[in-house]
Protein backbone atom coordinates (compact mmCIF):
# COMPACT_ATOMS: atom_id res chain seq x y z
CA UNK A 1 0.00 0.00 0.00
CA UNK A 2 1.27 3.47 -0.85
CA UNK A 3 1.19 5.95 2.01
CA UNK A 4 1.13 9.60 1.01
CA UNK A 5 3.19 12.06 3.04
CA UNK A 6 0.25 14.35 3.68
CA UNK A 7 -1.91 11.51 5.00
CA UNK A 8 0.74 10.47 7.51
CA UNK A 9 1.71 14.02 8.50
CA UNK A 10 -1.92 14.91 9.15
CA UNK A 11 -2.15 12.06 11.65
CA UNK A 12 0.46 13.68 13.90
CA UNK A 13 -0.23 15.83 16.94
CA UNK A 14 3.26 17.20 17.54
CA UNK A 15 3.72 16.91 21.30
CA UNK A 16 5.32 19.86 23.10
CA UNK A 17 4.54 18.88 26.67
CA UNK A 18 7.76 17.84 28.41
CA UNK A 19 8.11 19.78 31.69
CA UNK A 20 11.57 21.09 30.83
CA UNK A 21 10.75 22.59 27.44
CA UNK A 22 11.68 26.27 27.37
CA UNK A 23 9.79 29.01 25.55
CA UNK A 24 12.46 28.96 22.84
CA UNK A 25 11.99 25.22 22.42
CA UNK A 26 8.22 25.58 22.27
CA UNK A 27 8.55 28.21 19.55
CA UNK A 28 10.99 26.00 17.65
CA UNK A 29 8.54 23.11 18.01
CA UNK A 30 5.75 25.20 16.51
CA UNK A 31 7.97 26.18 13.59
CA UNK A 32 8.77 22.49 13.04
CA UNK A 33 5.05 21.70 13.02
CA UNK A 34 4.60 24.24 10.22
CA UNK A 35 7.55 22.87 8.25
CA UNK A 36 6.33 19.28 8.51
CA UNK A 37 2.65 20.24 7.94
CA UNK A 38 1.32 18.11 10.78
CA UNK A 39 -2.26 18.11 12.04
CA UNK A 40 -1.64 20.01 15.25
CA UNK A 41 0.63 20.90 18.10
CA UNK A 42 -0.35 19.67 21.55
CA UNK A 43 1.26 22.30 23.70
CA UNK A 44 1.50 23.42 27.32
CA UNK A 45 -1.58 25.42 28.34
CA UNK A 46 0.27 28.64 29.19
CA UNK A 47 1.72 28.78 25.66
CA UNK A 48 -1.55 28.43 23.73
CA UNK A 49 -1.88 32.14 22.92
CA UNK A 50 1.63 32.34 21.54
CA UNK A 51 1.23 29.10 19.59
CA UNK A 52 -1.90 30.51 17.96
CA UNK A 53 0.10 33.55 16.84
CA UNK A 54 2.95 31.45 15.45
CA UNK A 55 0.69 28.97 13.65
CA UNK A 56 -1.79 31.48 12.21
CA UNK A 57 -2.53 30.65 8.57
CA UNK A 58 -0.39 27.51 8.59
CA UNK A 59 -3.13 24.90 8.64
CA UNK A 60 -1.68 23.46 11.86
CA UNK A 61 -4.23 23.42 14.69
CA UNK A 62 -3.44 24.34 18.28
CA UNK A 63 -4.34 21.84 20.97
CA UNK A 64 -3.60 21.68 24.66
CA UNK A 65 -4.05 19.47 27.71
CA UNK A 66 -6.55 19.56 30.57
CA UNK A 67 -6.12 17.92 33.98
CA UNK A 68 -2.70 16.83 32.79
CA UNK A 69 -1.16 14.38 33.40
CA UNK A 70 -2.98 12.68 36.28
CA UNK A 71 -6.60 13.73 35.75
CA UNK A 72 -7.17 14.51 39.42
CA UNK A 73 -8.29 18.14 39.20
CA UNK A 74 -11.85 18.85 40.23
CA UNK A 75 -14.40 18.85 37.43
CA UNK A 76 -14.95 22.58 37.72
CA UNK A 77 -11.23 23.25 37.44
CA UNK A 78 -11.09 21.08 34.31
CA UNK A 79 -14.07 22.94 32.88
CA UNK A 80 -12.44 26.30 33.58
CA UNK A 81 -9.11 25.12 32.14
CA UNK A 82 -11.03 24.20 29.00
CA UNK A 83 -12.78 27.56 28.85
CA UNK A 84 -9.50 29.42 29.24
CA UNK A 85 -7.74 27.28 26.66
CA UNK A 86 -10.51 27.86 24.13
CA UNK A 87 -10.53 31.60 24.79
CA UNK A 88 -6.79 31.58 24.19
CA UNK A 89 -7.41 29.92 20.82
CA UNK A 90 -7.09 26.18 21.33
CA UNK A 91 -9.34 24.19 19.01
CA UNK A 92 -8.43 20.72 20.30
CA UNK A 93 -8.54 19.66 23.94
CA UNK A 94 -6.83 16.55 25.33
CA UNK A 95 -8.26 15.83 28.79
CA UNK A 96 -7.33 13.12 31.28
CA UNK A 97 -10.09 11.17 33.00
CA UNK A 98 -10.16 10.96 36.78
CA UNK A 99 -8.26 7.69 36.95
CA UNK A 100 -8.89 7.06 40.65
CA UNK A 101 -12.64 7.50 40.17
CA UNK A 102 -12.54 5.06 37.26
CA UNK A 103 -10.69 2.52 39.38
CA UNK A 104 -13.31 3.07 42.09
CA UNK A 105 -16.16 2.35 39.69
CA UNK A 106 -17.76 5.77 40.19
CA UNK A 107 -19.11 5.84 36.67
CA UNK A 108 -21.43 8.81 37.19
CA UNK A 109 -18.51 10.94 38.32
CA UNK A 110 -16.35 9.85 35.40
CA UNK A 111 -19.17 10.55 32.94
CA UNK A 112 -19.96 14.03 34.28
CA UNK A 113 -16.27 14.93 34.51
CA UNK A 114 -15.81 14.17 30.82
CA UNK A 115 -19.14 15.68 29.84
CA UNK A 116 -18.32 19.01 31.51
CA UNK A 117 -15.17 19.37 29.44
CA UNK A 118 -16.84 18.23 26.23
CA UNK A 119 -19.75 20.63 26.63
CA UNK A 120 -17.44 23.57 27.36
CA UNK A 121 -15.13 22.77 24.47
CA UNK A 122 -17.98 22.20 22.02
CA UNK A 123 -19.51 25.52 23.10
CA UNK A 124 -16.37 27.14 21.69
CA UNK A 125 -16.23 24.96 18.60
CA UNK A 126 -13.31 22.86 19.89
CA UNK A 127 -13.00 19.08 19.84
CA UNK A 128 -12.08 16.79 22.73
CA UNK A 129 -9.76 13.81 23.02
CA UNK A 130 -10.25 11.89 26.26
CA UNK A 131 -7.18 10.17 27.69
CA UNK A 132 -7.70 6.88 29.52
CA UNK A 133 -4.04 6.37 30.57
CA UNK A 134 -4.06 2.66 29.82
CA UNK A 135 -0.78 1.90 31.57
CA UNK A 136 -2.59 2.43 34.88
CA UNK A 137 -5.45 0.14 33.87
CA UNK A 138 -3.42 -2.96 33.11
CA UNK A 139 -4.64 -4.89 36.16
CA UNK A 140 -8.25 -3.83 35.75
CA UNK A 141 -10.30 -2.21 38.50
CA UNK A 142 -13.79 -1.73 39.90
CA UNK A 143 -14.37 -5.47 39.58
CA UNK A 144 -13.56 -5.47 35.87
CA UNK A 145 -10.69 -6.95 33.91
CA UNK A 146 -8.34 -4.59 32.14
CA UNK A 147 -10.10 -5.00 28.80
CA UNK A 148 -13.54 -4.68 30.35
CA UNK A 149 -12.50 -1.49 32.14
CA UNK A 150 -11.02 0.09 29.02
CA UNK A 151 -14.10 -0.87 27.00
CA UNK A 152 -16.45 0.62 29.58
CA UNK A 153 -14.46 3.84 29.72
CA UNK A 154 -14.55 4.16 25.93
CA UNK A 155 -18.32 3.76 26.03
CA UNK A 156 -18.61 6.38 28.77
CA UNK A 157 -16.44 8.75 26.74
CA UNK A 158 -18.70 8.38 23.74
CA UNK A 159 -21.85 8.89 25.79
CA UNK A 160 -20.30 12.03 27.35
CA UNK A 161 -19.60 13.58 23.95
CA UNK A 162 -15.94 12.81 23.26
CA UNK A 163 -14.64 13.24 19.73
CA UNK A 164 -11.66 10.92 20.30
CA UNK A 165 -10.58 8.37 22.86
CA UNK A 166 -6.83 8.39 23.50
CA UNK A 167 -4.55 5.73 24.92
CA UNK A 168 -2.13 7.69 27.06
CA UNK A 169 -0.61 10.96 28.25
CA UNK A 170 2.93 9.87 27.50
CA UNK A 171 3.75 10.31 31.18
CA UNK A 172 1.89 7.41 32.82
CA UNK A 173 4.91 5.76 34.39
CA UNK A 174 4.05 2.70 36.49
CA UNK A 175 6.24 1.73 39.43
CA UNK A 176 7.85 -1.68 38.94
CA UNK A 177 8.73 -4.32 41.53
CA UNK A 178 12.36 -3.24 41.55
CA UNK A 179 11.46 0.35 42.35
CA UNK A 180 12.00 1.75 38.86
CA UNK A 181 9.28 2.97 36.51
CA UNK A 182 8.07 1.39 33.28
CA UNK A 183 5.91 2.67 30.46
CA UNK A 184 4.28 1.19 27.37
CA UNK A 185 2.02 3.90 25.96
CA UNK A 186 0.01 2.88 22.93
CA UNK A 187 -0.11 -0.83 22.16
CA UNK A 188 -1.63 -2.72 19.27
CA UNK A 189 -3.93 -4.58 21.65
CA UNK A 190 -5.34 -1.40 23.15
CA UNK A 191 -5.83 0.34 19.81
CA UNK A 192 -7.80 -2.63 18.48
CA UNK A 193 -9.83 -2.77 21.69
CA UNK A 194 -10.61 0.95 21.72
CA UNK A 195 -11.55 1.03 18.05
CA UNK A 196 -13.97 -1.86 18.62
CA UNK A 197 -15.43 -0.29 21.78
CA UNK A 198 -16.55 2.92 20.06
CA UNK A 199 -18.88 3.65 17.21
CA UNK A 200 -17.67 5.31 14.01
CA UNK A 201 -18.66 8.64 15.57
CA UNK A 202 -15.64 8.53 17.86
CA UNK A 203 -12.06 8.50 16.62
CA UNK A 204 -9.04 6.89 18.29
CA UNK A 205 -5.73 8.56 19.10
CA UNK A 206 -2.52 6.66 19.88
CA UNK A 207 -0.07 8.34 22.20
CA UNK A 208 3.21 7.31 23.76
CA UNK A 209 5.82 5.02 22.26
CA UNK A 210 5.23 5.71 18.56
CA UNK A 211 8.62 6.96 17.48
CA UNK A 212 9.26 5.65 13.97
CA UNK A 213 7.61 5.53 10.57
CA UNK A 214 6.68 1.88 10.82
CA UNK A 215 4.89 2.55 14.10
CA UNK A 216 2.90 5.44 12.63
CA UNK A 217 1.80 3.34 9.67
CA UNK A 218 0.75 0.52 11.99
CA UNK A 219 -1.30 2.96 14.07
CA UNK A 220 -3.16 3.98 10.93
CA UNK A 221 -3.78 0.35 10.00
CA UNK A 222 -5.27 -0.27 13.43
CA UNK A 223 -7.85 2.47 12.89
CA UNK A 224 -6.35 5.43 14.74
CA UNK A 225 -6.67 8.79 13.03
CA UNK A 226 -4.25 10.73 15.24
CA UNK A 227 -0.95 9.97 16.92
CA UNK A 228 0.68 12.05 19.63
CA UNK A 229 4.45 12.01 19.37
CA UNK A 230 7.50 14.19 19.94
CA UNK A 231 9.40 12.17 17.31
CA UNK A 232 7.84 14.01 14.37
CA UNK A 233 11.14 14.90 12.73
CA UNK A 234 12.49 11.34 12.84
CA UNK A 235 9.23 9.85 11.57
CA UNK A 236 8.68 12.19 8.64
CA UNK A 237 12.36 12.55 7.74
CA UNK A 238 12.35 8.77 7.30
CA UNK A 239 9.47 9.11 4.85
CA UNK A 240 11.26 11.86 2.94
CA UNK A 241 14.39 9.71 2.80
CA UNK A 242 12.27 7.17 0.92
CA UNK A 243 13.00 4.43 3.40
CA UNK A 244 10.83 1.32 2.92
CA UNK A 245 7.79 1.00 5.13
CA UNK A 246 7.25 -2.46 6.51
CA UNK A 247 3.67 -2.46 7.70
CA UNK A 248 3.28 -5.57 9.80
CA UNK A 249 2.18 -6.31 13.36
CA UNK A 250 5.00 -6.07 15.87
CA UNK A 251 5.84 -9.27 17.69
CA UNK A 252 5.74 -7.54 21.07
CA UNK A 253 2.48 -5.70 20.43
CA UNK A 254 4.25 -2.41 21.11
CA UNK A 255 4.48 0.24 18.44
CA UNK A 256 7.86 1.81 19.10
CA UNK A 257 10.48 2.59 21.70
CA UNK A 258 10.49 5.05 24.56
CA UNK A 259 8.00 7.61 25.79
CA UNK A 260 6.26 10.66 24.43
Amino acid sequence: MKYRYEDLAKMIDHALLHPTLTDAELESGCQAAIAYEVASVCIKPYYVKRAVEILAGSGVAVGTVIGFPHGSNSTEVKRYETEQACRDGAVEIDMVINIGKAMSGDWDFVFHDIQAVCQEAHRHGAKVKVILENDYLGSGGAGLTSDQLKTKLCQICEAAGADWVKTSTGFGFVKQDGGGYGYQGATEHDLKLMRKACSANVQVKASGGVRDLKGLVRVQELGATRCGTSATRAILDAYNADKPIESSPSKSGQLGQGGY
